[in-house]
């Protein structure tokens, strides 16, 4: 087993939910320095549980804003309307 799979691997088991945002990202540091395909797929099912326990134990965060125009305009809103509420055809 390489070091880096060796590091992710405990820092798999090791994580709180206190930490998982340091360890999360030393884990995808440590991932994009391997370097063979088969490093990375063996690593795969630890990134996989750290990404569920960071998904878990981090907040909530909003949306990040859409660079369209409908996105600018909040969900459920389609554009400018006439007073009977119809958008203009």
């Amino acid at each position: 087993m390489s070091d880096a799979l060796e590091q992710i691997r405990q820092l798999y088991f090791a994580t709180t939910k206190a930490n998982i945002e340091r360890d999360f990202d030393t884990a995808i540091d440590l991932l994009k320095a391997m370097t063979t395909e088969d490093e990375r797929d063996r690593a795969a099912v630890y990134m996989d549980g750290l990404a569920q326990m960071k998904a878990q134990w981090t907040p909530n965060r909003l949306p990040r804003a859409s660079s369209s125009p409908r996105g600018a305009r909040g969900p459920g809103r389609s554009g400018p309307s006439t007073a009977a509420g119809r958008r203009p055809r």
